[in-house]
């Protein structure tokens, strides 16, 4: 089930894992797996990744890497097929990303003796541009009748628990989402408040823009990996920062 409806549909670069996640999720669909163990699935993914960068298999790190993408896409699925959106699933794989992708970016400076200052700065540059991405990618969202209605354009106030979710959980989990995110998105939200006014996000644009989607940043992860090219990660992202205002301006200029 796609979280857009037809007419919002465009090519999304970071979500080639979709059919692996949809393929996980049918699989759950009518067991007691819940999409919380599906994302507790691409934590371990991930930190398998992980060990193998620190054992110098990088082929095999690159592989979990993408299977963390796949499986990733598989929590929002299971949720959907289901019927339980929750705002304690949305919010644990969120805060579950930003963690893995710092220790990502750990991981590569340690392995390369590189500067963990530099290793955070990536780390930072890399959430801007996944914030950019997921802030135009929910305004599309709320513009369709179609999918779940767990995210907003700027979280500022912890949401009523939905049923079958603790309020607790929820708020918990909502402080941790502030701290990890609440600066990038306040930052990205400034830079281009009256874009929440638009009418539509043309297609080509959300195309565009889908190389800051979180899927194809840990592509580009598992591709410099595959190559032996582990040394050129934080720099490269930190480069490829260079791109927001460049995506911020041609929203601006051609469409408001």
């Amino acid at each position: 089930m796609s979280k857009l409806s037809a007419e919002f549909k465009f090519l999304d670069f970071s979500d080639y894992g979709r059919p692996i996640g949809k393929f996980i999720a049918k699989r759950f669909k009518n067991t007691r797996v819940t999409p919380i163990h599906v994302t507790w699935m691409f934590i371990f993914s991930a930190l398998i990744a992980v060990f193998c960068i620190f054992q110098g298999h990088y082929k095999s790190a690159a592989f979990f890497i993408l299977l963390k993408s796949g499986i990733d896409a598989a929590d929002g699925e299971l949720a959907r097929l289901k019927n339980t959106p929750s705002y304690t699933g949305r919010y644990f794989d969120s805060v579950s990303d930003s963690i893995l992708n710092l220790i990502f970016f750990f991981t590569f400076a340690s392995v390369t003796s590189s500067s963990y200052f530099i290793a955070f700065f990536a780390y930072l540059c890399c959430q801007m541009q996944g914030t950019l991405y997921n802030f135009y990618y929910v305004i599309l969202r709320n513009k369709t009748f179609n999918g779940d209605t767990t995210s907003r354009i700027f979280e500022n106030k912890t949401p009523q628990a939905l049923p079958g979710e603790s309020q607790k959980n929820v708020n918990r989990l909502f402080r941790l989402y502030v701290i990890l995110y609440g600066g990038f998105d306040w930052v990205i939200y400034k830079l281009d408040k009256s874009a929440s006014k638009v009418r539509t996000m043309p297609k080509w644009f959300m195309t565009l823009v889908s190389i800051y989607g979180l899927g194809f940043q840990l592509f580009i992860m598992a591709l410099f990996l595959a190559f032996g090219l582990k040394e050129f990660i934080v720099l490269f992202f930190i480069i490829y920062s260079f791109f927001i205002l460049f995506f911020i301006g041609l929203r601006k200029i051609l469409f408001s």
